[in-house]
């Protein structure tokens, strides 16, 4: 219980350390995506709701042999008090007015009251789609799934949907 607690901590200072960093940069290029959805709708014992957040500084974005890549970093929270920190790499593509994203972030996974999934150390696999709505803003829908990578004793993974609005500063 006790170790619970700690990991709970130490996310929960991660978190509002990386929205410190957020709101006190001077960037110019930032794009925000806040999220609702379902954390492991396939599991019906432990699915839960869930809201999060993510930023991407589009100063950062470089075009490769992959398309235009670039860093994110957000966070995720349940209904059942599990928590997700991480930070990664997203690749965009557009398709005229609709965008389509795929995305790779480890990070730092607490369980709270909700699924076990085996390990601290997880890995997030996203897909997300998207529309234009203006020049700054787009609606989404994204599918992930977590999993350790067989880091731990067991690795029953997540998967999750979510709803998405991105807004561009």
């Amino acid at each position: 219980m006790k170790k619970n607690k700690l990991i709970s901590r130490i996310l929960f200072i991660i978190f509002f350390g990386l929205i410190s960093s957020i709101a006190n940069s001077e960037e110019k290029d930032s794009k925000f995506n806040v999220y609702s959805g379902m954390f492991d709708f396939s599991d019906t014992g432990k699915k839960s709701t869930l809201i999060g957040f993510q930023h991407q500084n589009e100063d950062l974005n470089r075009d490769t042999f992959l398309g235009n890549i670039s860093p994110i970093t957000g966070a995720l929270v349940t209904a059942d008090s599990a928590a997700y920190v991480y930070t990664g790499v997203q690749a965009n593509y557009k398709l005229g007015k609709i965008n389509f994203t795929p995305s790779f972030t480890p990070g730092l996974y607490s369980k709270g009251n909700g699924k076990d999934l085996g390990h601290i150390i997880e890995f997030k696999s996203e897909l997300q789609i998207s529309l234009d709505l203006f020049s700054n803003s787009q609606l989404g829908f994204s599918y992930n799934h977590l999993s350790n990578a067989s880091l731990g004793t067991k690795n029953p993974g997540a998967n999750s949907y979510m709803f998405n609005f991105f807004k561009s500063f």
